[in-house]
């Protein structure tokens, strides 16, 4: 990569960085408002950046001068929102606000908002005695950041130094290792390398149709990093900002639902320890990216339980509805209840608004607020959402749909993912199914009794374990999820807490907080709900717990939660029985101290990136590094592409299967200026799009069948197979 590279890729970054100061909260009493105004410029950026992608992609312009020309414009625009902002700071400064009056969880506070947690720990019953600052300077953040540290505890510090530590060490895998993702190389990146060779966002002909049927978002982010860089150097970053993002909106999340500082800190230690999480923030995955986008929508949907949502809130749900539609469509199993408690907690302030006393008019008689006016309002900012959200996803949908003729894509996409039936006992066994993967740990005896337990509960209701319609693929259930693997590893200490958390907060909230009970069980239930529709939708498979992972982070914060009130209450009751309280304090440090060990190992074993060991990313080569999934495919690839780059073809047809490599390829033959190769699909799975005929081609490349690539070979070609790799070059070549 070079320098020019390295400084464009960072004008995003510093352009998020000045919508951050640009976009934080004007009142007083906002909860965590940095956090806030991150929420705010992530979506902004996130949202800029899809809608920078389909427009050049429209204008045939997915270009390196374009993109750098767009990003240098935002840049531009945030440094101007931010000193606007600094500068109205700065005339306001002097103005101090004393802080409001705790208002009960239920009470309806027009045009303000509640206490933030601090206060209401206090027992405050007035004004606050110590003035707050509407908008603090940079200055005043770190002031704030070096007394939290000084007044924090040991095991409050311990928790920001675990985090730290492994956010840290994520990253700089992240930046070591080599994109080697499955999917990764068979359709995330080979997407990215398409484009840029069009220009464009048009499909192709090709024989792997999650290339053109799978939501686009993590990739339409990835190139941006092509353009900018000219490389994939960088790819592994952009999952690493989400997950570092899901931890700052977790612990915002805790916070609303009346979580101190220790609970915030409890939530994005158990998030960040999640071996998932952690082996996912150096990957080319894209399941945190919608997490990301899953929190940052149940956020803004927490800021409306109290007080009624303004406008560019409202822009912001519909850019977070958006963003998780076009990253990955099952995250709208959760912002779909998420939106749906937003509008009944508006619906109930404004009902509560129109019902209270009457002001009095410039006549002197009393005027009631028409209940009328708030639903109007409800409705139009819902509508508001739903069309933010289809100006971000609706182009590509539009494009699914002219190729398919439906939205969600071709029949073997509808048919292959989602559950086929609904029946109860039907879902049932998903979930139970579902739940064993998740739960996984290594011990063999425990998951073999466990699977069998279910394989029998489903044959005694009627019900196949490894029905077609219910389990995704050929795949048979139970499947091992316990190693540290990107793609699979299982969560059963964040589960259970999570688990625990969810059931406490749903059946008895005020053992949490008396003062949040009834933010605490609705949000319990949204998130109970989301993992039911779930597993009424889609079905199990090996993978699968990757793909719940946005559900998990949603529900981390009610785990924070119940381990804070667990911590208070052994010492505000100190009459309680010592021997009990001393139990259930030493299991809950013991996990948390597993916990910590279970993200320590991930990351220093984990695969397929790891820091020690055998493949680990200080000792691995670059390229050795990519194929560390399939190490025997290495030479593989570069021996036919040596072959072929030899022959002087220019034109060169792929043969493959539905989840073969092709990423390789763009690397290996790209053009001596570093311009991609041109490459063509002699199959395809897209009825207008036709293959390319095979004598069109000066060389094939070919990979998994080779009876497959015979077929496709014209007469008289030399064909030659290593293995999972072929090739094919004409006489005289």
């Amino acid at each position: 990569m070079s320098a020019g590279g390295s400084l464009l890729a960072a004008v995003p970054a510093a352009g998020a960085l000045l919508l951050t100061v640009a976009m934080r909260p004007r009142e007083v009493g906002a909860v965590a408002p940095l956090w806030l105004a991150v929420v705010r410029a992530a979506l902004l950026t996130g949202v800029y950046a899809v809608l920078v992608v389909e427009l050049l992609g429209a204008l045939h312009a997915l270009t390196r001068p374009a993109f750098a020309a767009a990003w240098l414009l935002f840049l531009a625009a945030a440094a101007t929102a931010a000193g606007l902002r600094q500068r109205r700071a700065t005339r306001t400064a002097p103005t101090l606000t004393a802080a409001p009056r705790p208002v009960p969880v239920g009470a309806v506070v027009s045009g303000g908002s509640a206490d933030p947690p601090a206060a209401v720990e206090r027992g405050a019953t007035g004004p606050d005695p110590t003035p707050t600052r509407a908008v603090r300077a940079p200055s005043g953040l770190l002031a704030v950041a070096l007394d939290a540290w000084r007044t924090a505890g040991r095991g409050e510090r311990l928790l920001v130094g675990a985090i730290g530590g492994l956010v840290l060490l994520e990253l700089l895998v992240a930046l070591l290792a080599e994109p080697n993702n499955f999917d990764s190389q068979t359709y995330h990146l080979p997407k990215v390398e398409h484009w840029v060779a069009q220009g464009d966002l048009d499909f192709w002909p090709t024989a792997i149709h999650r290339q053109v049927t799978i939501p686009p978002g993590a990739e339409y982010l990835l190139l941006h990093l092509r353009l900018l860089t000219g490389g994939d150097h960088l790819y592994n970053l952009v999952q690493w900002a989400a997950g570092v993002l899901c931890l700052l909106v977790a612990a915002r999340i805790t916070a609303q639902l009346g979580g101190s500082r220790r609970a915030q800190l409890l939530t994005a230690f158990v998030l960040a320890t999640t071996p998932m999480v952690v082996l996912q923030a150096t990957s080319t995955q894209t399941d945190l990216v919608c997490a990301a986008w899953v929190t940052c929508a149940a956020t803004l949907v927490l800021d409306g339980l109290r007080r009624r949502t303004g406008w560019g809130t409202v822009l912001g749900l519909g850019a977070a509805t958006g963003l998780t539609a076009v990253t990955k469509t099952s995250g709208l199993i959760a912002v779909g209840p998420l939106l749906l408690l937003w509008g009944l907690a508006q619906l109930r302030l404004a009902l509560a608004a129109s019902t209270a006393t009457p002001g009095p008019t410039a006549a002197g008689g009393n005027r009631r607020p028409r209940p009328v006016g708030g639903l109007a309002r409800t409705v139009g900012a819902s509508v508001l959402i739903l069309l933010v959200a289809a100006v971000v996803v609706g182009p590509f949908l539009a494009r699914v749909t002219a190729e398919f003729g439906h939205p969600l894509g071709p029949p073997r996409l509808r048919e292959s993912i989602p559950m086929e039936r609904h029946d109860p006992q039907s879902i049932l066994v998903n979930a139970l199914r579902i739940g064993h993967t998740a739960f996984d740990t290594p011990l063999a005896p425990l998951r073999r009794a466990g699977a069998e337990a279910i394989i029998d509960g489903a044959g005694a209701i009627g019900v196949d374990p490894q029905d077609r319609a219910i389990t995704f693929g050929r795949e048979i259930f139970p499947e091992p999820a316990w190693y540290p693997d990107e793609d699979r590893v299982a969560f059963p200490l964040t589960g259970a807490l999570v688990l625990i958390g969810a059931v406490v907060a749903f059946a008895r909230p005020r053992r949490i907080d008396p003062e949040q009970a009834g933010p605490l069980r609705a949000y319990a239930v949204v998130v109970l709900a989301a993992v039911l529709l779930h597993t009424s939708m889609i079905k199990w498979q090996p993978w699968g717990n990757r793909l719940i992972l946005y559900a998990v982070v949603l529900a981390v914060p009610l785990a924070g939660l119940w381990l804070d009130a667990l911590f208070r209450r052994r010492r505000a009751n100190p009459g309680r029985p010592r021997a009990r309280r001393s139990v259930a304090t030493l299991t809950a440090v013991t996990v948390l101290a597993t916990s910590a060990l279970a993200g320590v190992l991930a990351l220093s074993y984990g695969f397929p990136r790891r820091l020690v060991g055998a493949g680990s990313v200080f000792t691995t080569s670059d390229w050795d590094t990519r194929f560390l999934r399939r190490p025997q495919w290495a030479d593989e690839f570069r021996w036919a592409a040596t072959a072929v780059r030899d022959s002087g073809a220019g034109r060169i047809g792929l043969v493959q299967q539905n989840d073969n490599w092709e990423y390789p390829w763009w690397l290996l033959l790209r053009q001596p200026d570093g311009g991609s190769p041109d490459l063509v699909a002699l199959q395809s799975v897209l009825p207008e799009r036709p293959a390319a005929d095979p004598s069109s081609v000066d060389a094939i490349v070919c990979t998994g069948s080779r009876p497959a690539c015979t077929k496709l070979v014209p007469a008289g070609w030399r064909l030659e197979f290593r293995g999972y790799v072929g090739y094919a070059l004409p006489p005289g070549r």
